[in-house]
């Protein structure tokens, strides 16, 4: 049992409050996720320059050490490395070489990925997420049932530029699919069955699909039962599987689209007492786009 929460911004003028509100949402899942939670928030960056979000331990010279023009933002064990994206090979081979003991979690143009072990609350307060602001960003609270409580082991998981997601459920057909997607370039860091459906998703959108496209093939590809809320640079997608067994609510506003295991997880939302608030189908894609 995990609990999920997303929240899609259609109102720019609510930006600003995107990690407060996301926040919020996400320590109302504490019961469905006590183990370790994580967050993935979309906020400014352009074409010209990358985010490389890393964890490890005494990060705060790093930036300085890679040296360039690379510039960093450290949040309590994590990074925020920003860079022009015609030097992201340095950037990479230097992390290599000299600080093997970093993990990448996450890159792109807008992402910024967070993730820890603990209380939700205590997650979000260590990397300050009431203070982040950005067009959409998706969380998860873990309660680990098949794997051990680690931060490799939290969501959400990242394996292609500015995509991420969090799962909740169970993927009998994930080892499979690892097999299949590793030599298509596919590269995971986990033994998480979780990581292997955001990879497939990353590989299908290599091929050209598009989110909702790529949600769409997993409904025949993936085994399992499973709950997904997906980011990328521009689009939030949900997609639930066929039988629908993980509880799920969405609202849409004007303003925002929502999503939370729970209704519990959106009540603190503006306007929430006007929303179309409903039940995502089964086998169904959700998709919305920034304009």
């Amino acid at each position: 049992m995990c609990g999920i929460v997303g929240l899609f911004l259609k109102d720019q003028t609510l930006e600003p409050q995107l990690g407060q509100l996301l926040s919020g949402m996400l320590a109302v899942m504490t019961d469905r996720g006590p183990d370790s939670a994580g967050f993935a928030v979309y906020g400014a960056g352009d074409k010209a320059h990358l985010k490389l979000t890393v964890r490890g331990p005494d990060l705060n010279d790093v930036a300085a050490l890679i040296g360039g023009d690379v510039t960093g933002t450290v949040r309590d064990t994590h990074l925020v490395l920003r860079f022009a994206k015609t030097d992201e090979d340095r950037v990479r081979g230097w992390l290599a070489a000299n600080r093997p003991d970093i993990a990448i979690i996450g890159v792109g143009e807008r992402i910024e990925l967070y993730k820890e072990v603990g209380l939700p609350a205590d997650v979000a307060s260590r990397f300050d997420l009431a203070s982040m602001s950005g067009s959409h960003g998706i969380g998860h609270t873990r309660m680990a049932t098949e794997s051990a409580v680690t931060t490799a082991g939290a969501h959400p998981f990242s394996t292609g530029a500015d995509q991420c997601l969090v799962h909740n459920g169970s993927l009998s057909n994930h080892y499979s699919l690892r097999r299949m997607l590793e030599p298509k370039g596919i590269n995971f860091a986990t033994d998480n069955d979780s990581e292997v459906a955001a990879g497939y998703l990353t590989w299908r959108m290599r091929e050209g699909a598009t989110l909702a496209e790529a949600l769409e093939a997993g409904l025949s590809d993936l085994d399992g039962f499973f709950t997904f809320v997906v980011g990328t640079e521009s689009g939030f997608a949900v997609l639930r599987d066929p039988i629908s067994c993980k509880p799920a609510v969405m609202a849409e506003t004007d303003r925002y689209v929502a999503f939370g295991s729970e209704y519990r997880a959106l009540v603190g939302l503006p306007g929430i007492e006007a929303a179309r608030v409903f039940e995502p189908e089964p086998a169904r894609v959700y998709a919305w786009e920034r304009q």
